[in-house]
């Protein structure tokens, strides 16, 4: 396939690479190939910048890798003896090479029990799914050639995620796969093949196994997406999130009813997420979007007049995410960030129901302290009611709250700043002993600069001075 070949050739960054391997298999020989994620992501976007590079030989990985890195003027390679595999950390990218191989798993662990050596199809055989079983030859006597034994070109252009082989096999190996599976499916947009979908569900508790760390990262790839609520949700109709996040799962079919939220818990949570996701990039911001309603669950009520209430859930969700932080290996930086959004996140809705005192604006901010700016940010994706009028009316409220935000700050840094001129200056020049006399000068001077009269520098002040004391003989 001349096309993956031209691709190449456009790829600045992978040409030059492919053309060192190209030569290094051919000198010794060994059958060397690019796989996987790397192929998928030329595919989908050929002038693809960013890209970390996934070759396949067959032969010892390890060793191709060391010679590799000796070509690339490379010191040292991260080998992986288990899986015969080795990163190789190259400029701005990351080459990792693997020997094809196939593997066995035993029930009770994701991990292989045995790795054999293979061939390029039986590796690409055992792959996660269609869409990463495609492969292009790195060898002289027909480089480019495109190799894709199970369709995954046909099933990135139709938009389809299903596995190579029988996906209750898949799935069970590497129970990770499935949460992968979510993370693919908002990552390109792509819809879980329904046999895909009921393995999911038929496998879903050997998510037990994996390890936490693992999941964890899986989740914030997922968040990391364009559209987080993709694999939310697939998390949710695969009955995975009981296990990778029961206190989001709860949330499913749990009614809320006030003038902010139309939806369910659950589905309410993920526009949030999603709306998060249109404002920001931050994924930690993303993650506050998730757990910002916690504690709804808990502290639903059903109230004849109102219909449904949470009270104090901002206050039980910030508490509650000090042991799901642990359990889910939440960096304390994270979690500490997490906390307080969800801690604060009505505050500025109070805030924007009346006039407020500049004080309880000040509270606000020394509260919110650095996350000031997040946390509006949350407020907004917080708003899922789909009348306009409403959505007006809300975030005209969180503006004018910014507003008032800024004007406090501006007013609380310009009285910061001291009167260039010091109190024992002032009491010589005036012939004044300490008392207000000199305080109000003082302030005579920090008004002058406020209001523009005077910069904000010794001669100037004492010029004005100068023209007090004249004012007062």
């Amino acid at each position: 396939m001349t096309i993956i070949k031209d691709i190449i050739n456009q790829n600045r960054r992978l040409s030059s690479i492919a053309e060192v391997i190209a030569e290094l298999s051919e000198e010794i020989q060994i059958p060397s190939f690019l796989v996987g994620g790397c192929v998928r992501d030329l595919m989908l976007d050929p002038g693809v910048d960013s890209i970390d590079i996934d070759i396949m030989v067959e032969g010892d990985g390890i060793q191709f890798a060391q010679q590799l890195a000796n070509k690339l003027g490379v010191g040292k390679i991260v080998p992986f003896p288990k899986f015969a595999t080795a990163k190789i950390p190259y400029k701005e990218c990351e080459i990792e090479v693997a020997s094809a191989r196939l593997e066995t798993y035993d029930k009770g662990s994701r991990s292989p029990s045995s790795v054999t050596l293979a061939d390029i199809k039986d590796d690409l055989m055992r792959r996660d799914f269609r869409v990463n079983a495609m492969a292009v030859s790195l060898n002289k006597n027909n480089y480019g050639e495109f190799i894709d034994p199970f369709k995954g070109l046909d099933d990135l252009r139709d938009k389809i995620l299903r596995t190579p082989l029988e996906p209750d096999s898949t799935f069970s190996d590497d129970p990770l796969r499935m949460v992968r599976a979510a993370y693919f499916a908002s990552k390109l947009s792509l819809e879980i093949n329904q046999e895909c979908l009921l393995s999911m569900q038929r496998n879903c508790e050997r998510i037990k196994i994996v390890s936490q760390e693992r999941i964890t990262n899986e989740l914030f790839k997922i968040l990391g997406t364009d559209k987080p609520s993709i694999g939310l949700d697939i998390l949710q109709k695969a009955g995975l999130m009981e296990f990778v996040f029961n206190e989001i799962s709860i949330m499913y079919g749990l009614d809320q009813s006030n003038e902010y939220h139309h939806k369910d818990i659950f589905y309410h949570t993920l526009e949030v997420v999603d709306n998060a996701a249109n404002l920001s990039s931050k994924v930690e911001l993303r993650l506050a979007a998730l757990v910002h309603d916690i504690a709804k669950p808990k502290t639903r009520r059903l109230n004849k007049v109102k219909g449904y209430t949470f009270y104090g859930h901002d206050d039980v969700g910030a508490r509650m995410l000090k042991d799901i932080s642990r359990r889910m290996k939440f960096a304390n930086l994270t979690r500490d960030y997490i906390t307080k959004l969800t801690a604060l996140h009505l505050r500025p809705i109070s805030l924007a129901k009346k006039e407020v005192t500049d004080s309880a604006i000040r509270r606000l901010i020394v509260d919110a302290g650095e996350e000031i700016n997040d946390l509006m940010t949350l407020c907004r994706a917080d708003i899922t009611t789909k009348n306009p009028k409403n959505i007006a009316k809300y975030l005209g409220n969180f503006d004018r709250v910014e507003k008032r935000i800024k004007e406090v700050i501006e007013i609380d840094q310009l009285k910061a700043f001291q009167s260039p001129v010091r109190g024992d200056e002032i009491m010589k020049m005036f012939d004044l002993e300490p008392g207000k006399e000199v305080g109000k000068i003082k302030n005579l001077i920090e008004e002058a600069i406020i209001n523009g009269e005077i910069k904000n520098d010794y001669s100037e002040a004492l010029s004005f001075l100068d023209k007090i004391k004249q004012e007062k003989l």
